[in-house]
């Protein structure tokens, strides 16, 4: 079975590409699942199968078939959830330092998405696939803190976008090795998979995206630094490589730094979040005390 749909194109709708276009038209279609609905020919203009940069003409009769989601195959486990804020469209965890996102080899069990499927039952959203469903963004295993998980593809597609266009606050607290020289600064830096070991990334212009991390010294210890850091674009362990590449990586990291005794992997925390409520269109910002282990990092320092 599928979700049939079908609109006409009008004359303001008229030169748009047609990706774009089909979600413009359904809140609950993302620009890359329409995308990859033509790719699969389950999109038709007039009867024809179009490529995806085909332009929309007037009276165009555009034809979708959504297929139904994919039932996930992932069990359902009652583990705990430090639960911020939640209602029909969202929900704000605070995810703890040790839990994956979601499952993936060697992780099936235990992860968020167990903990959420149990948790929300039927309602998550299916957009990105059917092992991480609600999940709008991620924090790695070892980092601590806050993250927003979309309940339906409508609120999911509005909390995506926002990402995309870099308006979703993101703010992180972390120690890293070392003294910075200046007490805030920026580090413009794009990144790409590491050329050697793809399980890392790295600061690269080949086959990169820009990343851009803000940083404000806390406080000094002896040998470390106290940060808080704002995201201004989300790539794949951005601050962890960014600190990496201006010489102080997070105290604890032992993929980009080196291991610390007394806690397993970086010490980094998701703070803060705020975000556009996808229905209401409010502004909402959650704040996250700092977890036990990285106040028992902070009280070694000292």
């Amino acid at each position: 079975m599928s979700d049939h749909r079908e609109f006409t194109v009008t004359e303001e709708q008229s030169g748009a590409r047609l990706d774009k276009l089909i979600s413009d038209v359904w809140e609950d279609i993302s620009r890359s699942a329409a995308a990859k609905l033509i790719e699969e020919k389950a999109v038709t203009v007039s009867g024809k199968t179009p490529g995806k940069s085909y332009k929309a003409s007037v009276n165009d009769i555009i034809s979708v078939e959504v297929p139904d989601p994919v039932e996930l195959d992932v069990t359902a486990e009652n583990i705990p959830l430090d639960i911020v804020y939640e209602d029909s469209d969202l929900l704000v965890v605070n995810k703890p330092k040790g839990m994956v996102v979601h499952p993936a080899a060697g992780n099936y069990t235990g992860t968020l998405v167990n903990a959420l499927m149990y948790h929300c039952r039927e309602s998550l959203s299916s957009i990105n696939g059917v092992i991480r469903p609600g999940i709008v963004h991620r924090i790695d295993k070892n980092t601590s803190g806050l993250l927003i998980v979309a309940k339906n593809d409508a609120s999911h597609v509005k909390l995506a976008e926002q990402i995309k266009v870099h308006s979703f606050t993101r703010e992180y607290e972390a120690v890293v090795c070392g003294h910075l020289k200046d007490s805030e600064g920026t580090v413009d830096a794009p990144i790409g998979r590491h050329p050697v070991d793809r399980k890392k990334m790295c600061v690269t212009e080949k086959n990169s995206r820009n990343a851009v991390t803000h940083y404000t010294v806390v406080q000094q210890y002896q040998q470390y630094t106290h940060l808080r850091l704002r995201l201004e674009t989300g790539r794949t362990h951005q601050i962890r490589v960014h600190m990496q590449y201006i010489g102080h990586p997070v105290l604890g990291d032992d993929v980009y730094g080196k291991p610390f005794k007394g806690i397993e992997g970086q010490c980094l925390h998701a703070k803060k979040i705020g975000f556009i409520h996808p229905s209401t269109d409010e502004y909402m910002e959650f704040d996250s005390e700092l977890p036990q282990y990285f106040k028992d990092v902070l009280a070694k320092l000292r």
